[in-house]
């Protein structure tokens, strides 16, 4: 009897302990998550927008802003399928011209151009285009502002070439100026833009006050398409542009007048390196404008290695045209640069991204690699100037 009377007793104390121990502690409530915007801080002249896009992500870019003396990401921009990315004159606005689908990759097509505040990274309006924009990798001539910010040209292939003209303060199309089969929009003063033509030569056309064609001019030519085609994507310098050949001559077009003004070409590599160095990659090469330098992805290889990345960066004087330096990319983590951008000030930084996926920091002086980011994107490949 007192047996089955301990063992009654042990199993009331075991199931009132066990209740006891179910029981959670009696806590506060968790306050409840207030959601907020808050601004940037002052823009920095080391940070960098990158554009994480290309074959791994194609209707799902994203500009990423990444400060090179913290290393950390500051933000990031949506930039939907295949943009075109610019930024306002005043650096006020991020400008992305993309578009979407309404099925993600198939369904009804809708072309706009986004406006991001540059101080909260928020939508700041749209302009929506006829379903026409060029749908390419990003180079500087996709879309661009006139030097008074009255307009944006918008680069249009279908497979036509043209160009749309918009006004960013009314939010709307002005015009569509046929370009005769010559490509994408290099902007030059308040009313003025290029295109590159297959022959060789630059088209430019000059606009009135309502964003209308008033007249038209071919340039002399720039380069010669079979013998040493070009990289379209051109180095903003001094005066205008630097564009670089497959085989490594540098050819400098001045549009600070009414029309192009081509100077003659000079060479990145000796007579005994030329057609073994190239430069390759997608965006081959930055200028710091400050001191005059021109960085050049460079690598060894042959015909159609244009698009190889490159394993130095050679550094070279835009006035003597001599080259400074050569500095070797570590394949580890790095690996083949496939595109460069320099900051504008005294004291540099070039960042360089990767074949890896990782972008990487150099002391733009030295050459001396600072920092390597391997969380910027699946395909971190563009720069736009900062």
């Amino acid at each position: 009897m007192r047996t089955l009377q301990f063992r009654a007793a042990l199993l009331a104390l075991l199931v009132n302990g066990a209740a006891l121990a179910a029981e959670p502690p009696a806590t506060e409530p968790l306050a409840a998550e207030q959601f907020t915007v808050q601004s940037l801080p002052s823009k920095s002249p080391h940070w960098v927008y990158v554009v994480d896009e290309a074959f791994f992500n194609e209707i799902d870019a994203r500009v990423r802003l990444f400060d090179g003396d913290s290393y950390r990401h500051l933000g990031q921009i949506d930039a939907g399928f295949n943009p075109g990315v610019i930024q306002s004159p005043d650096g006020t606005n991020t400008v992305v011209a993309t578009t979407y689908y309404a099925r993600g990759g198939h369904g009804e097509r809708t072309d706009v151009v986004e406006f991001t505040d540059n101080a909260t990274l928020a939508i700041a309006g749209e302009i929506v285009l006829p379903p026409k924009r060029v749908q390419i990798l990003p180079t500087y001539f996709n879309l661009g502002y006139s030097s008074d910010s009255r307009f944006i040209y918008v680069a249009y292939v279908t497979p036509a070439a043209s160009f749309g003209v918009l006004d960013p303060a009314a939010r709307k199309v002005l015009a569509e100026i046929d370009t005769a089969g010559c490509v994408l929009v290099i902007p030059s003063g308040p009313n003025r833009v290029s295109s590159l033509c297959d022959n060789g030569r630059l088209l430019t056309v000059t606009l009135d006050e309502h964003g209308q064609e008033a007249s038209r001019a071919l340039s002399e030519a720039l380069f010669d398409p079979d013998a040493d085609p070009l990289f379209v994507q051109g180095v903003p310098d001094s005066a205008g542009y630097a564009f670089l050949s497959f085989l490594g001559q540098v050819h400098e077009v001045d549009f600070s007048g009414p029309q192009p003004s081509i100077r003659p070409p000079w060479s990145l590599v000796s007579a005994s390196e030329r057609g073994h160095w190239r430069p390759g990659g997608m965006q081959v090469a930055a200028i710091n404008r400050t001191l005059g330098r021109l960085y050049v992805s460079m690598h060894r290889g042959g015909e159609g290695s244009h698009k190889d990345g490159g394993t130095e960066i050679w550094v070279f004087d835009l006035k003597t045209h001599q080259r400074l330096a050569r500095w070797p990319i570590p394949k580890s983590p790095v690996g083949a640069v496939i595109a460069l951008q320099v900051s504008q000030d005294r004291a540099p930084l070039l960042f360089a991204a990767g074949d890896h996926s990782a972008v990487a920091v150099f002391d733009a002086l030295s050459g001396r690699l600072r920092h390597v980011d391997s969380n910027l994107g699946q395909s971190p490949w563009f720069f736009l100037n900062p």
